[in-house]
């Protein structure tokens, strides 16, 4: 398989600083990226990738955390596959604090998890939990939204969210609904959670976003050990159970690989969202105080470069006639796409795969590639 190389981050998280050690932040960044296949492989997945930007998402969400918590109190939750392509790409994170999964349990065990590590680091501690491959340019913003949700959520035994302001009625993301205030924290304001909900058709997000009190759901947390360990016995009993067999195995010195291979499989595989968020009554939000994109699929990107006056989005070396709307990516400086005549169509040009197709199927990439790796002649190419 012939994949691009990982792009280093920068060693730029800053060493630990007074007042920080009872902060973490754990990054889940086990994901597939099935969607932006060809370039994203199941070893170098999205966000091991720069698909927006020259390093990848992972080493950019990393870069983001500069002056809110030290690189060694940052973990990363990924899988066995991913382990060695994410200590590749950002050599300062501390190789014990990158945990690779046997299997895909989903985000409540990622949690749990989280919460077992965090808590053997120090009980009293509070942690953020983050996706891996946000676009997000205001880092200042961030930081400072962040830093009022570990303020609530050390004040307070309260689970804090960050609630992304809707820039439009969009139909692709859950949503939460802003209820009362409960107070002001680091100069920013903190409300409880009137409720979440689904993702909703166009006329119901287009009523969300005119009321005003809707947000995007962009799936971080923040929480203490002790807040996020209550919620996981209450309403996860069985999951946290079963996740104290790591835990004493931890205690008594055996090491956690072999502890995850023992017992991950088993794990009861569900979502931190329907599993706590949305049946915990103590809920906070605050409001984004930055931009956000989870660019979910390849038309995302045309959101972030500029295109040509045809409308045309390129990386890489191509030559677009008479042709409009089209997205090229394409590292290899060596081979020249060439497009005549067409429309709104997503190329993607590797060293072993080629992608072509029309923007409106761009959802049906995932279904393309597990019918594709379903070819025993083709698995090479997952």
């Amino acid at each position: 398989m012939n994949t691009p190389p990982l792009l280093s981050c920068h060693a730029g998280v800053s060493s630990k600083r007074s007042g920080m050690a009872d902060r973490y932040v754990v990054i889940m960044a086990g994901g597939r990226g099935e969607r932006f296949w060809p370039e994203s492989r199941l070893a170098r997945p999205k966000q091991l990738l720069p698909i927006v930007g020259d390093k990848a998402m992972l080493a950019q969400t990393i870069d983001r955390l500069e002056g809110l918590v030290p690189a060694e109190d940052v973990f990363v939750i990924t899988n066995t596959e991913q382990r060695d392509a994410v200590l590749e790409v950002c050599p300062e994170l501390d190789p014990a604090k990158v945990i690779g999964e046997p299997v895909g349990r989903d985000t409540a065990a990622a949690v749990g998890l989280a919460t077992i590590l965090v808590k053997r680091e120090n009980p009293n501690a509070s942690f953020a939990m983050l996706p891996a491959d946000a676009v997000i340019h205001n880092a200042e913003g961030l930081r400072a939204t962040l830093e009022t949700a570990f303020a609530a959520a050390e004040a307070n035994p309260v689970l804090a969210t960050i609630g992304i302001t809707a820039a439009f009625p969009a139909t692709g993301y859950g949503y939460i609904q802003q209820g009362d205030k409960l107070g002001d924290f680091a100069g920013r304001d903190v409300f409880k959670v009137k409720r979440f909900v689904e993702k909703p058709d166009l006329e119901t997000a287009q009523g969300y976003l005119d009321s005003g009190d809707y947000f995007w759901n962009a799936g971080m947390f923040v929480w203490s050990v002790a807040s996020i360990t209550a919620e996981l016995e209450k309403n996860t009993p069985s999951l946290w159970s079963a996740l104290q067999a790591i835990d004493t195995g931890l205690a008594a010195g055996t090491a956690i690989d072999l502890l995850l291979e023992a017992h991950y499989p088993d794990l009861e595989k569900i979502s931190v969202d329907y599993a706590i968020i949305e049946k915990a009554a103590n809920v906070v939000m605050v409001e984004s105080g930055f931009d956000w994109d989870d660019v979910g699929e390849w038309p995302a990107v045309e959101r972030h470069y500029p295109a040509d006056e045809a409308g045309n989005v390129v990386r890489g070396e191509a030559h677009l006639q008479d042709s409009s709307g089209n997205i090229v990516f394409s590292r290899d400086e060596d081979h020249l796409v060439a497009l005549l005549g067409v429309q709104d169509l997503i190329v993607v040009k590797t060293g072993d795969a080629t992608l072509v197709c029309h923007k409106d199927k761009a959802q049906e990439i995932k279904a393309l590639v597990q019918a594709i790796g379903a070819k025993e002649a083709l698995k090479r190419l997952m």
